[in-house]
């Protein structure tokens, strides 16, 4: 359904010359350098067709920054996995559209155009200023039976491609992905350990910050999901289909549309991480195309985050999701684009190579 290419390394050399002839000692912005060298290969990568130049006047950009916000209910909610009930996402997708939410604060600061979809909340919200793109109301209960169909998965995604299409030609090469979902970690964990091969224990953590007991009974629910689907983990389609969210089947699909289209994707928290995790086994050359914004206080967060040897620009103890560390790492981004641009060479500024 989705052709991504890999970014081009054909003008890496030229890329890293230009940085380190900025007249700084070598590698003294550290990952912002890394970050830059990064944000060149993608946004220097030939389109099809096109005969590779380099040309070092070439200026990188950050053009309509989006967030994109999907938001879905999980069946597992009403089981005790979480502090709050399902009926919050939905109190709190209507507050995104009244503008009243940390992620609206933290767009407004940095200038993200931000678009809240629903994905399958047990209710919609009735307000034209979200988007409807339902899978339905809510998943199954992924401990008793699988959370969709795989015709649900692909109707996913094909949603997810014609938001992303829409935010393309309106001139965005960027796109940030948050969410909001009560129950949506247990998803990600039972996404992380079916990809990972890894033992439930080592995913699950404590979400918005259930106690021991729901913890103990969590932990115990998606051991029971893994047991019951683990035959159908074939393929990242089917561990979505069995044990994932509608929120993260649309936001992988955002992933995979972006990356094709050559856009930068910057990842939020655990289970953003999770949907680019499916996102990577389905097709590893979009892990060229993302940014992973931070390292959230879910325990299982790090694991997933070294397993695709993605570095995070912040580590700020979040555990709230809806895309706000993918908002506060944008002047990160944006510096590592204007220091590529901006920043004077030794030889310009007439200052003695350190390098």
């Amino acid at each position: 359904m989705f052709a991504v290419d890999p970014v081009s390394h054909k003008f890496d050399d030229q890329i890293q010359h230009k940085i380190n002839q900025k007249t700084k000692p070598l590698g003294a912005l550290g990952l912002l350098e890394t970050l830059a060298m990064q944000i060149a290969q993608v946004q220097l990568s030939p389109q099809a067709n096109m005969k590779p130049k380099y040309n070092i006047r070439h200026k990188l950009s950050i053009n309509k920054p989006a967030m994109l916000v999907f938001a879905g209910d999980h069946g597992i909610a009403a089981h005790g996995v979480s502090i709050a009930p399902s009926e919050v996402t939905q109190q709190m997708v209507a507050n995104f559209a009244n503008g009243g939410a940390a992620i609206n604060v933290f767009c407004r600061q940095m200038g993200l155009n931000l678009e809240v979809i629903d994905c399958g909340m047990l209710q919609p919200v009735d307000d034209p200023r979200i988007t409807q793109h339902r899978l339905g109301n809510g998943t199954q209960a992924i401990h008793q039976k699988a959370a969709m169909s795989l015709l649900a998965v692909k109707d996913g995604f094909s949603y997810a491609s014609e938001v992303v299409q829409r935010h393309y030609d309106s001139g965005c090469n960027l796109i940030a992905l948050g969410e909001m979902g009560i129950g949506n970690t247990s998803s990600a964990a039972a996404i992380m350990a079916a990809l990972l091969g890894l033992d439930i224990k080592e995913c699950v953590g404590r979400g918005t910050g259930i106690d021991d007991s729901a913890f103990a009974l969590k932990t115990e629910l998606l051991g029971v999901a893994l047991n019951l689907h683990r035959s159908k983990f074939t393929d990242p389609v089917n561990v979505l289909a069995c044990v994932g969210g509608f929120e993260i089947v649309q936001m992988t699909g955002a992933i995979l549309a972006a990356a094709e289209k050559k856009m930068l994707v910057v990842i939020d928290g655990f289970i953003a991480t999770a949907a680019a995790l499916a996102a990577v086994k389905l097709h590893p050359d979009v892990k060229d195309y993302l940014i992973f914004a931070h390292q959230s206080d879910e325990q299982g967060h790090i694991k997933m985050l070294a397993a695709m040897d993605a570095k995070p620009l912040l580590q700020l103890g979040f555990r709230l999701g809806e895309g706000t560390g993918a908002a506060l790492s944008l002047p990160i981004i944006e510096a590592a684009v204007n220091f590529y641009n901006d920043m004077a060479s030794f030889e310009n500024a007439g200052v003695k190579s350190v390098v």
